[in-house]
């Protein structure tokens, strides 16, 4: 299976799926318009190992919230993630068995090498 997890007002995410080849054979899913479930969260973080590396700091509500100054746990992590969709690290592409979380070159580069094997 590949998917990919993306917000469409995201330039950066619409670069990323441009530049790696996302087409028909992908599952899209924008986030805002199509809510992420908790099963679909859970197996995300299963594969990435953790509800914090899906976890953006970036996020606009991160600094509103004043989070940065809590000790946040797996389940905050979790609970943010499904509560406020722009609290997902994106995009986040599911390959085969492996996931692919943002948007670094490190990342890019990976997800372009396992579509090419």
């Amino acid at each position: 299976m590949k998917k990919v997890y993306y917000l469409s007002s995201c330039d950066t995410c619409k670069r990323i799926m441009k530049e790696v080849g996302v087409d028909d054979g992908f599952v899209q899913q924008d986030i805002k318009t199509e809510k992420m479930t908790k099963e679909e969260l859970a197996e995300m973080a299963k594969r990435s190992g953790s509800y914090e590396s899906l976890f953006s700091r970036r996020a606009r509500q991160y600094a509103a919230r004043g989070l940065k100054n809590q000790e946040l746990s797996e389940s905050d992590y979790e609970s943010l993630i499904l509560e406020e969709y722009t609290f997902l690290k994106r995009p986040v592409f599911l390959i085969g068995d492996d996931i692919f979380v943002g948007n670094n070159k490190k990342t890019v580069e990976a997800i372009k090498v396992k579509l090419n094997a």
